[in-house]
């Protein structure tokens, strides 16, 4: 089955029935996503990053980071996808470090809230500059011209995975 994309070109479904989406499209998908970690665990990993970090401590700064009053710890246990104890103990390495700070909910003196420092939100920029230097760098050594309407296409993908982010 074809169908006809908003850049007039036809793209066939490899036989998808109508709603489910393409093998091929998810396996493009799985090998971007498989691309991004192994980036990012390399920008981790580069002696000229100063992150001494790993990849589960930069998702905590990268979560704490996208709320101004920070999140609680059992939020981001959720989405980082573990236990309470194993998301505390990560944000207990990441405030050593001065990386974020721990507070009591004035609201609910239960909840921690976990808030990223100036020197935290310095470390997470430096990693994310450095990765996407790095993308820029792959893309822009890719031989030939991308296609028409990539960005929109893949923007369309990240949102179809935000709740899983």
């Amino acid at each position: 089955m074809t169908h006809v994309v908003g850049s007039g070109k036809e793209v066939v479904n490899d036989g998808a029935v109508d709603g489910a989406v393409d093998g091929a499209v998810v396996d493009a998908v799985e090998r971007l996503v498989s691309a991004s970690v192994g980036l990012t665990s390399r920008v981790l990993a580069d002696r000229g990053t100063p992150s001494e970090m790993t990849l589960a401590q930069l998702r905590v700064l990268v979560l704490a980071g996208t709320a101004a009053d920070g999140l609680p710890v059992g939020e981001i246990a959720t989405r980082v996808g573990a236990s309470a104890p194993s998301a505390s103990r990560l944000v207990r390495r990441l405030e050593r470090q001065a990386l974020v700070d721990v507070t009591r909910d004035p609201q609910d003196r239960r909840v921690a809230r976990v808030r990223v420092t100036p020197q935290g939100a310095a470390r997470r920029s430096a990693i994310i500059e450095r990765r996407r230097a790095l993308i820029r760098e792959g893309l822009e050594r890719r031989a030939g011209p991308l296609p028409a309407g990539m960005a929109a296409a893949l923007e369309r993908v990240a949102e179809a995975l935000e709740p899983y982010a």
